[in-house]
């Protein structure tokens, strides 16, 4: 499984991945969800994929070999985030159909999906969540994150803490500790985690780094939360009735 979470602030903007995938408790493997396509000081794009793991890797694979066709249509030549949606989408579609024809009746999950989010040079940061099909729809002041994977242990923090609003470090903050809840829950999520905060009109990717069992915030960060919420549980009063 993965967990992905994609914020897009007044600010900038702030990603992180996860990195196990496992079919089975004795298949566990660790690769990448965060693939970026740069031209410093033109465009940054960032995509975080989750599901089938063959059908992500076709996908960003083929991104990334089409970048060297002069002529073709790319993400380092696309006008705009809408352009590079749609051809993240488009190819999701086309590895899909190519993989799933001969093995339609296999049940095998060929599906899959991607948050794509960054700036290109003349528009706004902007972010799209790609679903299976590749169709896809645009964050908004309103909905200022999506989460990809496994969501649902991560989801009510993020809730409770994010508005558009909100500054990069809390920002940062409040996506990791919404990782520690999920690792907490969910064993196929796991260590290490990706993550990169894109300061808007910047155009680069400097602050990115991997996070692992060992990073110093992290664990203070998780160790904090955990004894913050005992702390708060036993302050809570009891109820009258009992």
């Amino acid at each position: 499984m993965t967990y992905c979470v994609a914020m897009n602030l007044r600010e900038g903007m702030v990603f992180v991945s996860d990195s196990r995938t496992n079919a089975g408790v004795d298949h566990i493997a660790t690769f990448r969800k965060l693939h970026l396509f740069t031209v410093p000081g033109d465009r940054v794009i960032v995509l975080q994929s989750a599901g089938n793991l063959a059908t992500t890797q076709s996908v960003v694979s083929l991104l990334r070999a089409r970048t060297g066709e002069p002529d073709g249509h790319h993400l380092f030549n696309v006008k705009s985030m809408y352009q590079a949606a749609e051809l993240v989408g488009g190819t999701v579609r086309e590895v899909i159909a190519r993989d799933t024809g001969p093995q339609a009746q296999s049940g095998i999950d060929f599906g899959c999906s991607f948050l794509v989010g960054g700036q290109i040079r003349g528009e706004d940061q902007r972010l799209f969540n790609i679903y299976p099909a590749g169709n896809f729809i645009e964050s908004t002041p309103d909905t200022a994150f999506f989460q990809i994977g496994e969501s649902k242990y991560g989801k009510p923090i993020i809730d409770r803490v994010l508005n558009y609003d909100t500054p990069l470090r809390p920002a940062l903050q409040c996506a990791l500790i919404s990782f520690d809840s999920t690792i907490k829950s969910n064993l196929s999520v796991g260590m290490p985690l990706d993550r990169l905060v894109y300061l808007r009109d910047s155009f680069s990717d400097t602050l990115q780094r991997r996070v692992d069992e060992n990073d110093d915030y992290f664990r203070t960060l998780r160790k904090g939360w955990s004894e913050g919420l005992r702390r708060l549980f036993n302050e809570l009063p009891a109820p009258p009735d009992l």
